[in-house]
């Protein structure tokens, strides 16, 4: 059943992750798509081959697996169109590389995923493309430092590790008064609890390998554009030859189809446990946007519909020479945890966050700050292994 059918139009998100992106009638009805391998596709004549004028021409551009999850995301997104490539960090290089040229210059939020701010300090720099880090915090400030030949301005909400929100429509408002182009890190919240289109961003950028994946066991990148910026977007992403798999499209179709229930879970056990931490001894802080003691929980309340399962606190720590060591006994006595990177799937995640290669929002300064991800076990099984490292760091 297609979302564009009129019973989805108005159907509750669940029930719209069920059936979107797929139409089991047009693959003698089975539930799921097929997985369509392809590299070489064949044209029934040589005038065709040579106009391209059929749906599928090659591997990289596309088969029906890979259309069936770009057609679901479409839904979500409320896009003119989506790209997959191999990983969350191409979902954003792509665009990247789509919007800039040698002396462009591009306003990145310091609280960037590290290996973005990776690529922009190394291969974008070498490119000839000058970026510059803003306060998360800017807003409409933004405008203050966009320049003649600033060309993009890119976003995440909340930021990676510190979780600092922004306020979105300000600073797509500010932008798009001179031109630029607004790209978005959206992974946290999904489409689900925020839409950046319907929010002033052309580009929205995903990692499904998260949330839409959801089993750990999967790589792969949404990008999606609207009708302003789909047709160089998609151009780029052909030019560059960057394309997902209808292995790895399968699986996070598959996925998507419980993203919403899973959500909940996720949402309902990470507010738990934040809740439980604001009252700990052993933690400064808590860095979770939809707590009303965070600071630009406003921002949150206001524009987002929920929140997922990752969030750090800060342990409170009294000497700074301590802070590594009380962080790697806490993460050493965790049993449930895993210490791993990534998050979104089934399983509770911690890691030592290193904040190190911040410009203006500089690491807190009470302790280490150790993220977490709620995965989908029981809350009380959660709050004991916390404890487990609680007790081995106060024994550092």
């Amino acid at each position: 059943m297609k979302d564009k059918d009129t019973p989805l139009q108005n159907a509750g998100i669940n029930t719209r992750l069920a059936h979107i992106g797929y139409s089991p009638s047009d693959y003698h009805g089975f539930v799921n798509p097929p997985v369509v391998h392809a590299s070489t596709v064949l044209f029934r004549d040589a005038r065709t081959m040579e106009t391209h004028d059929q749906k599928y021409t090659y591997g990289t551009r596309g088969t029906p697996t890979t259309d069936a999850l770009c057609e679901a995301i479409d839904a979500l997104e409320g896009s003119a169109g989506t790209v997959l490539v191999p990983s969350g960090l191409a979902a954003v290089t792509v665009p990247f590389l789509a919007f800039l040229s040698a002396g462009d210059h591009a306003l990145v939020v310091d609280s960037v995923y590290g290996p973005t701010r990776f690529f922009c300090d190394t291969m974008l720099k070498r490119l000839g493309v000058e970026v510059e880090y803003y306060d998360p915090l800017i807003g409409a400030g933004i405008e203050q430092v966009i320049r003649p030949n600033t060309r993009l301005v890119h976003t995440e909400a909340p930021g990676s590790n510190t979780f600092e929100m922004q306020d979105i429509p300000a600073i797509s408002t500010a932008a798009h008064r001179h031109g630029c182009v607004v790209t978005m890190d959206n992974t946290w919240a999904t489409p689900l609890y925020f839409k950046p289109l319907d929010h002033g961003v052309d580009i929205s950028i995903h990692a499904a390998t998260k949330y839409p994946a959801g089993h750990s066991d999967v790589l792969m990148g949404t990008v999606s554009a609207n009708a302003a910026h789909w047709q160089k977007l998609l151009d780029a992403h052909g030019q560059l030859g960057i394309c997902g798999t209808p292995d790895d499209a399968y699986q996070v179709l598959r996925g998507l189809r419980t993203m919403g229930v899973r959500l909940e879970r996720h949402q309902e056990s990470a507010l738990a446990i934040a809740q439980w931490l604001e009252g700990r001894e052993e933690v400064a802080r808590v860095l979770h946007p939809a707590l009303p003691s965070f600071p630009s929980h406003a921002l949150w309340k206001r524009d987002f519909k929920g929140s997922s399962g990752i969030f750090s606190f800060v342990l409170a720590v009294d000497s700074p020479e301590k802070f590594k060591a009380k962080a790697q006994a806490f993460l050493d006595a965790l049993r449930i945890f895993g210490l791993g990177y990534s998050w979104g799937g089934f399983e509770s995640l911690a890691l030592h966050v290193k904040l190190n290669d911040r410009r203006i929002t500089k690491a807190p300064t009470e302790g280490p700050v150790l993220r977490l991800q709620i995965g989908l076990e029981d809350v009380t099984d959660i709050k004991a292994d916390i404890e487990k490292g609680f007790a081995a760091a106060k024994e550092v």
